[in-house]
This record gives C-alpha cells, structure tokens and sequence, in this order.
C-alpha cells in the first residue's frame, strides 16, 4: 500500500479537480469516514444520491451480503458510499464523489436499473451498458472542447496534431479532466500507457476563462445529463481513448516532439486497447 501523503493533490496537474476537496478533508493521517462526513457536512446545498436521499461515506461491510447491501444499491437505496480506510481507490473515489456529485449520483442510478436488468449470478451476468459505466467510472476522462475540429481529433486518434502541433490551442480550445478514480489511482505512479476513456463535451469558448470550480459544476452538470440518458453509454466503444501522458504539460517527456512517436501508447485506432 502507497503510504499516506497528505500533499499528493499538488504533485500533478492530472490531480487539479480533485484539490478543492483534497484540501477540504485536510487530515495529516489517512482520512477516515468521520473526516469525509464532515465534509459533506459542511456542503450546502447537501449532496444527494438520483433518489434525492443525503450522501453519507460508511465502513465497508462484508463482501457476501443480501443484494440490497451490496455497493450500488446500497449507495441508491440509502445514500451510503463503503469505504475502505487507508485505501487510495476508496479515497479517490470519495473524493471524486465530492468533485462531481451530479455525475457520480447518475452513474450509480443508472447502475441500479441494469443491475435489476442483469441481476448478479443471472445467466446474462453483465451487459455492454455496464462495462461502459464501469470504464467510464473508474478511468474516465471529461474532455471539454470548444472547437469540434480538436474534438474530432480526439475521435480520431490523431494524437500528435493534437497533442504537439495544435499544443498551443491546449487549454484554450480544448481541455482534460480526469474523473476516473482508478484513473487516478494510477496517476500517483504513473507509467508508460496509462490511458483514460473520454466523453466530449461541448462547451463555448468563454469556459476557459472560467474558474476551476465554474467550469467543474458546467461539466458535473452536463455529464451528468449525459450519462443519465438510456441512449448514451450503450457499450464501451463510445469512450474516446485519451493516452492521458501526451496531454500537453502533463508528463516531462512530451516536451519532446519524438515522444508523440511511440506507436505502442499513441495507437492508431485498430490497434488501441485501454489499459
């Protein structure tokens, strides 16, 4: 287990969404429950779950438990997020949770209605909508582009005239921000092919003069738009692959021109599989 570090929010610009709320916890030991409900605590309006019930982190309970109990339902049906402590995915999830409330509230509603479709156990286990609110969740990126040429980019795969020869349009037209709280899990030692699946949001080009915490209440709201709709985020191919090490200022090496040129991370798009 990573040790605890209670400065790991300003170690990366992949971590500026989460250090609002990173600083709101503010613990010089591994945060716990009672640290992340006095945050929720403080937040006015209260966060709620989809069904309009306050959220609330608790201890994690036991793996086999009725499927009322288990991690979705339990989040739906009484606004009740488990948490692991001394657990970084459990933490970057709470936080993330604080971050974009409206999105994460969607997902788990909407991961309440296939689990009652494909009930754990079934013989349809799982289904593609599942797999996308999964990947989505745990490694998904919002990408907020005001120009669709930069945005078809992104579709496209064309990494190296995005990311190198439109690099100065970064930030203006066009910017990341990771959601995934495996995502970033990874992004406290990244490595080598880290990639994120991204939703493109439009937005107008005022957004970039915006505040961090403006421009993430527009993109928590819009995703959330997003997700809660039934003909959005039907299979995981519609997430956008975003090998997050080439956003520009994200990672030493791709002050380099060459660094665009590695085929193993920046794939075509018959060849990438996320990772």
């Amino acid at each position: 287990m990573t040790p605890w570090n209670p400065d790991f929010a300003a170690r990366s610009p992949m971590f500026e969404p989460l250090r609002a709320a990173a600083a709101a916890v503010d613990s010089a030991q591994w945060p716990q429950c009672a640290d992340l409900n006095r945050v929720l605590d403080m937040r006015a309006p209260p966060l709620l779950n989809a069904d309009g019930k306050a959220l609330r982190f608790v201890a994690a309970g036991a793996r086999r438990v009725p499927s009322e109990d288990r991690y979705e339902p339990r989040i739906f049906l009484r606004g009740e997020v488990q948490f692991r402590a001394c657990n970084w995915h459990d933490l970057l999830n709470a936080l993330a949770w604080l971050t974009f409330p409206r999105s994460k509230a969607a997902l788990n509603a909407r991961h309440y209605r296939e689990l009652a479709r494909h009930p754990p156990g079934g013989e349809d286990n799982r289904g593609p909508v599942q797999d996308a609110l999964t990947l989505f969740d745990e490694g998904g990126v919002i990408v907020a582009a005001s120009d669709a040429a930069l945005a078809a980019l992104l579709r496209g795969h064309q990494w190296k005239e995005l990311f190198w020869r439109r690099r100065a349009q970064a930030g203006h037209e066009i910017g990341f921000y990771l959601f995934g709280h495996g995502l970033y899990e990874k992004a406290l030692q990244p490595f080598a092919g880290i990639t994120g699946r991204g939703v493109i949001a439009g937005v107008g080009r005022e957004f970039f003069g915006w505040q961090l915490p403006q421009r993430l209440a527009a993109l928590d709201a819009q995703v959330s738009e997003l997700i809660a709709d039934p003909a959005r985020l039907t299979a995981p191919r519609e997430l956008a692959p975003v090998p997050v090490l080439g956003i520009p200022g994200w990672h030493p090496a791709n002050e380099r021109e060459a660094f665009y040129d590695d085929v193993g991370y920046f794939r075509p798009a018959h060849q990438r599989s996320p990772r």
